[in-house]
Formats: C-alpha cells, sequence, structure tokens
C-alpha cells in the first residue's frame, strides 16, 4: 500500500513534470509565433508607408509643376501687359519730345 502511493506520487510528479515542459515549450513557440508575426506587420508597415511616401511625393511634385506652370504663365501675361504699356508711353513720349522739338 505504501509502494503503491509512492509509485502514485512519483507518476504525478513525472506527470507534473511532463506537462511543465510541454507548457514552457507552447509559451516559447507562441511568444516565436508572436514575434515574428509582429516583425511581419512592421515590415508589412513601413513597405506601405514607404509606398505611400512615394505616391504622396509624385503628387507634390506634380501640384508644384502645375503651379509653376501658372507662376510662369502669369509672369509671362503680366511681363506682355507692362511691355505693351511701355511701348505705348514711349510713343507718347516720342511723340510729345517731337512737337517740343517743332515747336522750339
Amino acid at each position: 500500500m505504501y509502494l503503491e502511493a509512492i509509485a502514485d506520487i512519483k507518476n504525478a510528479e513525472e506527470e507534473a513534470r511532463a506537462s511543465k515542459f510541454l507548457a514552457r515549450e507552447n509559451a516559447r513557440k507562441t511568444v516565436e509565433e508572436a514575434v515574428s508575426a509582429g516583425e511581419e506587420t512592421v515590415a508589412a508597415t513601413l513597405a506601405r508607408a514607404g509606398s505611400e511616401i512615394a505616391h504622396l511625393k509624385r503628387v507634390a511634385d506634380q501640384k508644384a509643376a502645375e503651379q509653376a506652370g501658372e507662376l510662369v504663365s502669369t509672369t509671362a501675361n503680366r511681363q506682355a501687359t507692362l511691355r505693351a504699356r511701355a511701348e505705348r508711353r514711349l510713343d507718347e513720349a516720342a511723340r510729345m519730345i517731337v512737337e517740343r522739338v517743332m515747336n522750339t
């Protein structure tokens, strides 16, 4: 009877050790899987962020080019307007000079 009790205790201790070992192994595997999944998530997020940054840069470059084109066009129009106004005034100034020279 005592020997059976000792054998039962030994079996229970062996089962407990085996259960602890399995629990540790399962915990280790779970941690490894979690780390691996986390690394994959970080890599995917970085890739998405990189492509989004590239897209935003392309959009910003395109908008900057459009704005530069509009600025060039506006500047050219203003330049033409100022040049026409200056030419008119030059013609008026030349006429006034000729009139003064003729009247003297």
